[in-house]
């Protein structure tokens, strides 16, 4: 391909400014340098983690008269900002990314994490807390698109799943640091007045480490070529595979982007063609689905929920270290039954056990109120919850987006859903500690059940088998949704209009 020769020779000088340029890829291996670049990278999905777990822990001693004086509704706002930040950068995330690199937007993340960090640490009433919360969650929503789109396309083929996967195990690592940290600080100086902003200020430095790890770190070879930059392309490549397999995954990347460029995109407009509106249906269903089983109430208002049922606030922060250390072993867990078991049953069955779970804790509040054992009891069963959820709901949820998505519909569906998994996330954090503070413990977790019973439902009617099945194939079910079975199975096997 001529212009190939020509665009790559013609970026010679601007290649020789990257960061990337002046590393010395004869001192290190491919395999070793993906795995620094996985391990730095990661740190994004590291501060989503600590960032959504921290409020944990921090909101009782906010929530004193001589603090910041929080009632249940702002205790909700303090918390949900930044999930309604989360939402919006998830969308502008997507589009800077696109426009500026992947590495460049992280670093920029890193920033906006650090300065987020430090304003929600110094604020000094709840309108100034609820902006940089705000502002906190423009770069978890950022991060949350970015650093797995980094990822994806930094990884061959061949270790790609368990590549992207390695930022859901760092936003739990995370989240279980931001448990422990807080549990740390609140028995050792839980007596000082300040106390939350110690454990807020933490998350400035991983965000420090971010930045400094990303200035050495490659931009990602396809979107250096999406941009034209092929011969900067093939230096990261040569950096990060085998001799023989760089030149070769760069025609194939050129080949990629030449059928993208084709394709005609989606648009909302395309929401009025009734499979491509059921499919969007479905992408939302999922997310939704996700979201209302409440188990983010538990990750964010976890000490909180433990106080409710008995704790001390230092025994809450203590025992919410379990939650915490169940989420990063179900989420080992459910990565490795997503090879082994169905996504459709694996979904049932998570569904299932978090409601369940829910159920018990409600009739257990109910039934066991003033009890010395109920602390325990309901510390057991959000333990229980957690196992179903992070082992189960939440790895299908991701992978199911993923894959029910045709390439043409890709970017409309994974936006519109995404966004609707913040938005819901947002409604339910913000909603939480009034349900909690009007309607107690037991009829709070009485509601999710109802929720719980819905999604049930929603995934028993809707929700397909994805496992061993093409996009093609699946595309194919889509479109022939209301014909006769028979010409569906025709579908499946030749092709569709």
């Amino acid at each position: 391909m001529n212009g190939q020769v020509s665009t790559a020779s013609g970026t010679e000088t601007a290649a020789s400014k990257e960061p990337n340029s002046s590393m010395n890829g004869n001192q290190r291996t491919p395999k070793s340098f993906l795995k620094r670049i996985t391990f730095i990278s990661t740190f994004g999905g590291l501060l989503f983690g600590y960032d959504t777990g921290v409020i944990n822990g921090a909101l009782p001693y906010m929530s004193q008269a001589d603090q910041l004086n929080l009632n249940a509704y702002t205790e909700g706002l303090v918390a949900s900002s930044l999930l309604f930040g989360a939402a919006l950068g998830a969308v502008a995330g997507g589009f800077f990314s696109d426009k500026n690199g992947r590495r460049k937007n992280i670093l920029s993340l890193a920033v906006i994490f650090f300065i987020a960090a430090l304003g929600c640490t110094f604020a000094p009433s709840v309108p100034i807390m609820v902006g940089f919360r705000f502002l906190l969650g423009l770069a978890v929503g950022g991060a949350s698109v970015t650093v797995p789109t980094y990822l994806a396309e930094m990884s061959p083929s061949e270790n790609r799943g368990r590549m992207v996967t390695q930022n859901e195990l760092m936003i739990v690592t995370g989240q279980l640091l931001a448990f422990v940290f807080n549990a740390i600080i609140g028995v050792t100086l839980g007596h000082e007045a300040h106390v939350w902003r110690y454990m807020l200020v933490i998350a400035s430095i991983p965000a420090v480490v971010l930045w400094f790890g990303m200035l050495v770190m490659p931009e990602s070879p396809r979107w250096l070529a999406s941009k034209g930059r092929i011969g900067d392309a093939l230096r990261v490549l040569q950096q990060v595979r085998e001799e023989n397999r760089a030149q070769a995954e760069l025609n194939e990347i050129q080949e990629t982007l030449a059928e993208e460029a084709e394709l005609k995109k989606a648009t909302y407009k395309d929401l009025t063609i009734p499979w491509v509106r059921r499919i969007v249906f479905l992408g939302v269903g999922i997310s939704v689905v996700q979201q209302i089983t409440g188990v983010n109430s538990i990750m964010y208002y976890g000490t909180e929920i433990l106080r409710n049922a008995g704790f001390s606030t230092e025994a809450a922060l203590i025992g919410n270290i379990a939650n915490g250390v169940i989420s990063v072993v179900a989420t080992i867990v459910g990565i490795w039954l997503l090879g082994k078991v169905g996504r459709r049953p694996m979904l049932l069955v998570g569904q299932i056990g978090t409601t369940t779970a829910l159920l018990l804790i409600g009739i257990f509040s109910l039934t066991m109120q003033g009890s010395a054992m109920l602390p325990f009891i309901v510390l057991s069963l959000t333990v229980t919850f957690l196992a179903f959820q992070q082992g189960a709901i939440s790895p299908v949820t991701w992978l199911m987006l993923s894959e029910i998505f045709p390439l043409r519909l890709r970017g409309l569906g994974m936006g519109v859903s995404v966004f609707c998994l913040w938005v819901i996330n947002f409604l339910i954090g913000l909603s939480f500690p009034v349900l909690l503070a009007k309607l107690g413990l037991s009829t709070t977790f009485f509601v999710f059940v109802a929720l719980g019973l819905i999604a049930i439902t929603f995934v028993n009617k809707y929700v397909p088998e994805t496992k061993d099945r093409t996009l093609e194939q699946l595309e194919c079910d889509f479109r022939n949704f209301d014909k006769p079975k028979n010409k569906v199975v025709q579908a499946s096997i030749i092709d569709c209009d």
